[in-house]
């Protein structure tokens, strides 16, 4: 029997393609976000087409209900409440042990730093609301980098590909569409539970074909740079929408193209300037001097656009609650704490918050991290406008 290392996946396979690239698929980078049943699909086929480096993100856990449409969970899965990111990367490299698949808990937007879409080739959504998808979109155009659409409803699907230049999924969006999502993000004052999302109805089929069709646009993404002209052996579904249709057994491709120059998500970060030293683990007191010293300024201040730092909440009644923690994790902190809890169904909280970071923020032992800033993120120093890596 040959040994793990005596073989090379896919040789003798995907290398009669004769457009593919063995060590571009082994060394490529794809973030997939979201680890349900589309997650699921996506990221079995990327393991078994060899996709060497692969990201999960998800912050949700395996329940009784994913069963049906997952082909990675299993029912200890979801009788333990494991994590999907950890469970889907897991049983993914049980497929493929060759292949590196490293599982993100958390929120796409604010716990995913910047830098690691940088450092992707290319970003596959596997999401169930607009506002992932509108999150998703802005660190994506942020990164400049081409991301990857899929949804399903009953036995439909759809697949689409946002490209910076090409198209952008805000400016896709109707009136009312944007509305609802700016209802869900809420008012910087006022802390606003995310509602929990309306089942629905899905099959594995219609799962397995729109994870198919994302998995393989990846591959074709993943190549374009091997090529030197216009003259592809392939087309991709940039600035298109494929849609399937399990009930009329039709496929049909659409011209889904939009980008509107005033769009404020088309705010690609560059200029970026790498400080190997700084770290999200550096208490904000060092990481502040270690920016200004490294940029030759005299002041720098860090601007948490994505995750505003909250060091109180006070209720309508009135009622002070002292939280310290970044904005994205307030919701889990007030349905962890039983007296929040019970009084956020009778009350609104208005949160006391830190936006932007320089010398008089008061806690600046805090790491990074403590505030609200990931790890391998970008952060903006709005008073020099400019960006430093972690």
């Amino acid at each position: 029997m040959a040994r793990i290392h005596e073989y090379e996946w896919g040789e003798g396979v995907f290398t009669l393609l004769s457009w593919f690239r063995k060590d571009r698929v082994k060394n490529a980078r794809v973030l997939v976000a979201g680890a349900g049943a589309l997650g699921n699909e996506v990221i079995k086929n990327l393991a078994l087409f060899g996709i060497g480096n692969i990201y999960v993100c998800d912050f949700d856990r395996v329940e009784i209900t994913n069963l049906t449409r997952s082909v990675l969970f299993r029912e200890k899965d979801a009788l333990q409440h494991g994590f999907k990111a950890e469970v889907a990367a897991s049983r993914a490299m049980e497929i493929n042990p060759q292949i590196r698949i490293t599982p993100i808990v958390g929120n796409l937007f604010s716990e995913i730093g910047l830098g690691l879409y940088r450092a992707v080739d290319v970003v596959i959504g596997c999401l169930d609301s607009r506002l992932a998808r509108y999150q998703l979109n802005r660190m994506a155009l942020r990164a400049d980098k081409t991301w990857i659409d899929g949804s399903i409803e009953n036995l439909t699907g759809t697949v689409r590909v946002y490209a910076p230049g090409v198209s952008c999924y805000e400016c896709g969006l109707s009136r009312e569409e944007f509305s609802i999502i700016m209802l869900r993000t809420g008012c910087a004052d006022v802390v606003r539970a995310q509602t929990s999302q309306g089942r629905v109805a899905t099959t594995p089929i219609s799962a397995s074909v729109i994870g198919a069709i994302q998995a393989q646009e990846a591959i074709k993404i993943i190549h374009e740079n091997e090529y030197d002209t216009p003259d592809l052996p392939y087309t991709t579904l940039k600035g298109k929408m494929w849609r399937f249709e399990g009930l009329t057994n039709t496929t049909n491709t659409y011209r889904f193209a939009s980008w509107k120059k005033t769009c404020p998500a088309h705010d690609c970060w560059s200029d970026i300037v790498e400080v190997e030293a700084l770290s999200a683990t550096m208490p904000v007191k060092e990481a502040l001097g270690l920016i200004r010293s490294t940029l030759g300024a005299r002041a720098a201040e860090i601007n948490m656009m994505n995750n505003k730092f909250i060091e109180m909440i006070v209720s309508d009644h009135p009622e002070e609650f002292r939280v310290m923690v970044p904005e994205s994790r307030l919701d889990d902190l007030i349905e962890r704490t039983p007296e929040l809890h019970k009084l956020s169904r009778r009350t609104l909280f208005h949160k006391k918050f830190y936006e932007n970071i320089d010398d008089s923020f008061p806690f600046q032992n805090l790491t990074l991290e403590q505030i609200g800033i990931p790890r391998f993120d970008v952060i903006r120093d709005i008073r020099l406008m400019t960006s430093n890596e972690l």
